[in-house]
């Protein structure tokens, strides 16, 4: 077994098939099937089910993702290891966040990041829930994540550090019902149709919560994408099914609070990379920061 034929492995897990993950290796199929051949017949168990055009993983094959991940995550921290060595500083540090602190305080992040480490590449995956974030960074397949939770994340088997509080803010169109308010009660929000999340998602919680009251609020739209709301709840003319008033969100400078959220950036106890412990060094000025001015209400966290 080696790391090329790991390499093959998790490229058929992450694309669920041969084809696509030949597309993407840049190799013949035949090729491919090959190799996982060869390494089934090595093992001595089967890695996959062939499923009509599909391939699913067998219990074997399960058990192989999260360490195949580490022992390539492994040479390449070794690979970084000597080129840091020798005075050369390249790599890539793999992330996983959800929308919000995706949008920050991962921004301030990449840029202080890709100031001091350029030649380092960033790639981000995203996450829509905490558990999506959890399961990456403990199978492997990310080094670092970042969530928004409502309270402290317990995840005894990764390291979490609170990054920052935010504040949870409602958004409305110019001029709408709310207009010079800096904090409003969920009874304000009778009457009104909102844009919200989808289930599973913190923001949704939320609005779930206050519809859970009594309230006599409509969800008239369910957005996975975060960067949809605002054209949603602030353009001039939306299509009838986006004639939304209202948002939750994470939007700084944006009143009326209305919650609080916490961010929190997770990672696993086990080597990294360079360029991994590189970005979460990024991270100590915004965390000092919070610190010294009593952090708005609303965390993100670094897993």
């Amino acid at each position: 077994m080696d790391a090329r034929q790991l390499r093959f492995f998790l490229a058929v897990i992450d694309h669920e098939g041969f084809s696509k993950a030949a597309e993407q290796l840049y190799i013949a199929q035949p090729s491919l099937s090959q190799a996982i051949a060869g390494l089934e017949r090595e093992l001595g168990v089967a890695l996959f089910h062939r499923v009509g055009r599909g391939v699913k993983p067998t219990d074997a094959g399960l058990n192989l993702i999260g360490p195949a991940r580490q022992v390539l995550r492994d040479l390449a921290t070794a690979q970084s290891a000597m080129d840091a060595v020798k005075g050369i500083t390249t790599g890539r540090v793999e992330i996983i966040t959800m929308p919000s602190p995706g949008v920050e305080p991962l921004s301030t992040i990449t840029q202080q990041f890709v100031t001091h480490h350029p030649d380092i590449t960033l790639s981000v995956d995203a996450a829509f829930v905490p558990e999506e974030v959890l399961h990456a960074v403990r199978t492997g397949a990310c080094e670092i994540g970042l969530l928004g939770a409502p309270a402290v994340l317990r995840a005894p088997d990764l390291h979490v550090l609170p990054i920052e509080d935010q504040s949870f803010v409602l958004v409305t169109a110019p001029g709408g019902p709310f207009a010079g308010r800096d904090r409003i009660a969920p009874r304000d929000l009778a009457g009104h149709r909102l844009v919200a999340s989808q289930r599973g998602s913190l923001m949704r919680a939320m609005v779930d919560d206050v519809l859970s009251t009594g309230v006599n609020a409509k969800i008239v739209a369910e957005v996975a994408h975060r960067t949809s709301i605002l054209p949603m709840v602030m353009g001039n003319d939306p299509p009838p099914c986006a004639k939304a008033t209202l948002s939750f969100g994470n939007c700084s400078n944006t009143p009326p609070k209305i919650i609080e959220q916490i961010a929190r950036l997770v990672s696993a106890g086990i080597p990294t990379s360079h360029g991994s412990q590189y970005f979460s060094i990024c991270l100590l000025p915004i965390i000092f920061h919070g610190c010294t001015n009593n952090a708005q209400p609303n965390s993100s966290a670094l897993l």
